[in-house]
């Protein structure tokens, strides 16, 4: 099952779980499904995997290119923010929760643009598939986690973040014309 969010773009991808006593196997994804969802065929050019020790904050990054994310170990704090100055929702955050419990087995699919940040509460393995393959001139069009315009409210006391992240701007800074802020 694939369901939409209050953010334009952003999916939850849901399918059950079946277990015994041997394990388990779940499916995390189906193009067909995902395609119905989106109303357009998607593609995938990278498979990434990332490990984050406990207490890491990563993002929020939004490169040019979908994101089909899922927490395979540990349990993830993950926060979506429209970044996209010309989006009807931009401004607006979405939190879950992903992996082992209480987390959500569940992937995200993160169009094009959003920003996708997470907080690792335990180590995680963080496995995302992107719709392009990194560049290193690509800019991230990263926002800063702790912009209070976007207000997440991150689960970890003493974040331990990379000196890029601390650096990004806030959204008022990347976009100071932005109507939004006449309101």
């Amino acid at each position: 099952m694939i369901e939409p969010t209050g953010i334009d773009g952003l999916f939850v991808v849901w399918f059950d779980t079946h277990g015994d006593e041997r394990g388990f196997f779940r499916q995390t994804y189906q193009r067909s499904e995902l395609a119905g969802a989106l109303g357009r065929e998607p593609s995938f050019a990278q498979g990434n995997h990332s490990r984050s020790a406990a207490g890491v904050v990563r993002g929020f990054h939004a490169e040019p290119w979908d994101k089909l994310v899922y927490v395979a170990r540990g349990t993830a704090f993950c926060a979506v923010a429209d970044i996209r100055a010309e989006s009807r929702t931009f401004g607006e955050t979405a939190t879950f929760h992903l992996g082992d419990p209480p987390g959500e087995r569940a992937r995200l699919f993160i169009a094009e643009g959003l920003g996708n940040a997470f907080a690792a509460l335990s180590e995680v393995d963080y496995l995302y598939d992107v719709s392009d393959e990194w560049r290193p001139d690509v800019d991230k069009r990263a926002v800063a986690l702790d912009d209070p315009d976007l207000a997440v409210d991150w689960p970890v006391t003493d974040p331990v973040v990379s000196p890029a992240d601390a650096a990004n701007p806030t959204l008022r800074e990347r976009f100071p014309d932005h109507p939004r802020w006449r309101q």
